[in-house]
């Protein structure tokens, strides 16, 4: 399986001009590629190939007076932007086919400069990993690197960001095996929410940090004056810096804290249960701020992979589930009930129940049938494999630092 390590890179102001300008001219590429296509498309031509592309817009332009810039960046960025759009054609046709599951793709659109974030992808041929801890770019140089954990495999591909509050990092794929955790014997439904950001089967709760609200009053104060700057002026962009520095520590708190409460849950229960719910429908309603605070999704999408990771049992259930209006004593369904009632007495058996530790214990309930019908990715009872979907390099970084039985790094020289 593939996963993604992101480390801190620091470039001298040479460096940086050296990756501003490979982020230009991948986009130059990329756009000029996307208005070939779409010029073709509206004038009914047949779709354009990458070859075709490749030999007009990356080796023909180089030798022409308004694209001989594009020599100055390795030849690697350029057929890399080349790759990605075509990419974004390949999940945007798959999406219009049904091929693709989940929310529909749109067409690839065009880049723009003033795009305050800024990547571009290298292959191996491209970059390398030094023997004192240095990553060598090409075009570029040697790139300072912080390396907080080491690589568990030699990287296969890389990308260099730079993100809205200025700072770059280094993302690297890895190809590696699962590294199966011992059996545990416990399970858990996990009911997650906003009181409490989560709820498990067993009665423990994960209490909601709430980042983004306790960072409110000085995001304010930071908006206020970037509204009063002059728009084009340096002291505007220096207070776009500001107010783009305090989301990105916002963000990495809230990413630091999924990591850590997933992989603790990963680590604790053989098999995990998580309701599916449909947060883009509940980012529109009055309770949107706190949704995305929140982070139901990107916390999901951890325990799902970290399953995959430490060979663990993961499932979703159906959203469509009344986990809080059945009792998981003796399954009597009680009706639909407000969200300020928190405990009810169930009118069957008596049992007093929490509202979101019950729905905890039946989506424990709900998961457990699940997986004996088979119908979990994750082999089942009897040691036969079920289907197990390929799982792709995350976003973000891939867990946090792991104890015990490890694949030790491929750094040299650390």
């Amino acid at each position: 399986m593939q996963l993604r390590y992101n480390y801190r890179a620091y470039p001298d102001a040479p460096q940086r001009h050296a990756l501003a300008k490979a982020f230009g001219c991948a986009r130059v590429v990329w756009n000029d590629c996307l208005r070939d296509r779409k010029e073709a498309h509206a004038a009914g031509l047949p779709y354009v190939t990458s070859a075709e592309l490749s030999r007009l817009r990356i080796t023909q332009a180089k030798r022409t007076a308004q694209r001989a810039w594009l020599a100055d960046v390795s030849a690697v960025v350029l057929q890399q932007s080349l790759r990605d759009l075509d990419t974004a054609y390949k999940n945007f046709f798959d999406s219009v086919t049904g091929k693709r599951q989940g929310r529909k793709v749109g067409p690839p659109r065009y880049k723009s400069k003033k795009d305050t974030r800024q990547s571009i992808r290298l292959n191996t041929n491209a970059f390398c990993i030094q023997n004192d801890g240095t990553v060598y770019v090409a075009k570029v140089g040697n790139l300072k690197v912080t390396w907080s954990r080491r690589l568990p495999a030699a990287p296969t591909s890389v990308t260099v960001t730079k993100d809205s509050s200025g700072r770059y990092f280094l993302s690297f794929v890895v190809d590696t095996e699962p590294d199966v955790l011992p059996e545990a014997e416990t399970e858990a439904g996990i009911d997650l929410g906003l009181s409490a950001f989560a709820v498990l089967s067993d009665g423990r709760k994960i209490d909601s940090p709430r980042f983004l609200r306790r960072a409110e009053k000085k995001l304010k104060r930071l908006q206020r004056e970037l509204s009063r700057k002059a728009k084009g002026s340096k002291n505007r962009a220096k207070a776009r810096i500001k107010v783009a520095r305090q989301h990105a520590k916002v963000a990495d708190r809230r990413r630091d804290f999924h990591h850590k409460a997933s992989t603790q849950i990963i680590r604790d229960n053989q098999a995990v249960y998580v309701e599916d719910l449909a947060v883009s429908g509940l980012g529109r309603t009055r309770l949107a701020k706190s949704v995305h605070d929140a982070g139901w999704s990107a916390f999901v999408g951890m325990l799902e992979y970290k399953a995959a990771l430490h060979g663990r049992t993961f499932a979703k259930v159906d959203r469509a589930l009344p986990s809080s209006q059945v009792c998981s004593a003796c399954g009597f369904r009680d009706g639909p009930k407000p969200l300020h009632i928190r405990e009810w007495t169930c009118g069957a058996c008596g049992t007093v129940h929490d509202r979101d530790h019950n729905a905890a214990r039946n989506v424990l309930l709900e998961g457990r049938r699940i997986v004996a019908a088979g119908r979990a990715e994750t082999p089942n009872a009897c040691g036969a494999s079920v289907r197990r979907a390929h799982v792709p390099a995350q976003r973000g970084e891939a867990g946090s630092p792991r104890k015990g039985q490890t694949t030790r790094a491929g750094i040299p020289g650390l």
